[in-house]
């Protein structure tokens, strides 16, 4: 059966995408047979007629996946907002049945499923029926929270994990992007999530970095249940 993890953060352009192809990519590198599977796409580049998802894109370069990057997402919009609205200026209805089917289908290609969501945990994909937390309930995953290491992350990191206690979903661990082990604040910042949380930082990413480090074992272990 396969295993996977969902990757979620604390807001919007905090690293999702790149943290996610990162660890697919070290999961193959591992020699896993690791995919990556993004429900929903905003922020598609239009060429030729064609929406690009540059996430999609992104992840499948990045990891050295053999799978065309439109074929990794159920829906892509063009506009650069919140799902609920791209879907609404484009004319088009977000389904969870499809994307549930996608989801079991990607599944079915791998021994691994790395599955990023859109914007933070709360984040609307069909306004007043279905955010992105009731989406990881309905795919019964557990999930691993992005948070930037700087100025404020310890708030809105808390208050991601807070609201997701209160959903009853599984935390994995955190990762820290753009972290700088030379500043002194991303290291308090590091140690204080991980007291007032009483959640693990799994990895720390510096920016621009090419390799997530994470030990073989201990990246298993996010796809392990709880």
């Amino acid at each position: 059966m396969t295993k996977g993890i969902f990757i979620t953060a604390t807001g919007t352009d905090v690293g999702k995408t790149y943290i996610s192809a990162l660890l697919v990519k070290k999961m193959r590198d591992f020699g896993f047979n690791c995919g990556y599977y993004k429900p929903v796409l905003s922020g598609a580049e239009s060429i030729d007629g064609k929406l690009i998802p540059g996430d999609c894109v992104y992840a499948v370069k990045t990891a050295g996946l053999n799978k065309q990057p439109e074929k990794c997402a159920s829906y892509i919009f063009q506009n650069a907002v919140s799902p609920h609205l791209a879907a609404r200026l484009e004319n088009k209805e977000i389904k969870l049945e499809k994307i549930i089917n996608d989801f079991n289908l990607t599944k079915s290609e791998y021994d691994y499923l790395i599955t990023e969501g859109a914007g933070g945990i709360t984040c609307p994909l069909i306004l007043n029926k279905l955010s992105m937390s009731d989406l990881i309930k309905e795919l019964n995953q557990n999930i691993i929270i992005i948070a930037d290491a700087a100025l404020g992350t310890i708030n809105s990191t808390i208050l991601t994990v807070e609201y997701a206690k209160t959903r009853d979903i599984k935390i994995k661990g955190i990762i820290l992007n753009n972290y700088n082990p030379a500043d002194l604040m991303h290291r308090d910042n590091l140690t204080s999530i991980e007291k007032l949380t009483a959640i693990k930082v799994i990895a720390t990413v510096e920016k621009n970095a090419k390799e997530i480090n994470i030990e073989k074992e201990d990246l298993l272990k996010i796809f392990e249940e709880i």
